[in-house]
């Protein structure tokens, strides 16, 4: 019964999966005042939505620590927080790019090479780990336990690592703001 429940939202999740992706890279180089809006630069935004990401990385454990203590009520509305936290955090990021110029990294040496890793592997994680959210989300949500609970053993270090990793690409790159 849980998996005719579960294939009912897996178009919605593949949909979702390729549409999220699409719709970020193509916004992320649409600069409103290339198109003649006259937009102020939303710089004070970056350290916002580092901090959205830094509270999904606590919400995240807390959610684990929750479902392994046995509050499946708190566990639950610990993870929507999370789906409402990245959604935020991604039309956050996205409005910056669209009103603002892309700040070029300007560290060197070793450091450069950390930034790059962290950045480029954030960046591929966060587009893997959309199906994996959904996925697990989803068979929580219509009462699928086992597999939910297969899924989110390789989803929960997924999402830690993006939200993780997106305060680490942001504080390595803040000095380099110029506002």
């Amino acid at each position: 019964m849980d998996m005719q429940k579960e294939k009912r939202y897996n178009k919605l999740i593949v949909a979702l999966s390729v549409i999220i992706p699409l719709i970020v890279a193509a916004l992320f180089g649409v600069n409103l005042k290339d198109l003649g809006y006259d937009v102020e630069p939303l710089t004070f935004l970056p350290p916002i939505y580092a901090s959205i990401n830094a509270l999904t990385a606590v919400l995240l454990i807390c959610a684990v620590v929750a479902i392994k203590k046995g509050n499946i009520k708190l566990h639950e509305t610990l993870v929507k927080i999370c789906l409402v936290c990245s959604a935020l955090f991604l039309s956050l990021y996205v409005a910056y790019h669209m009103t603002s110029e892309s700040t070029p990294f300007g560290g060197e040496g070793w450091i450069k090479t950390v930034y790059f890793f962290v950045l480029i592997s954030h960046i591929i994680l966060s587009i893997v780990v959309i199906p994996f959210v959904l996925i697990t989300f989803v068979r929580g949500l219509v009462g699928s336990y086992e597999r939910h609970r297969k899924i989110a053993k390789y989803t929960f270090p997924l999402w830690l690592y993006v939200a993780v990793s997106g305060v680490v690409v942001y504080l390595l790159i803040s000095p380099y703001y110029n506002f």
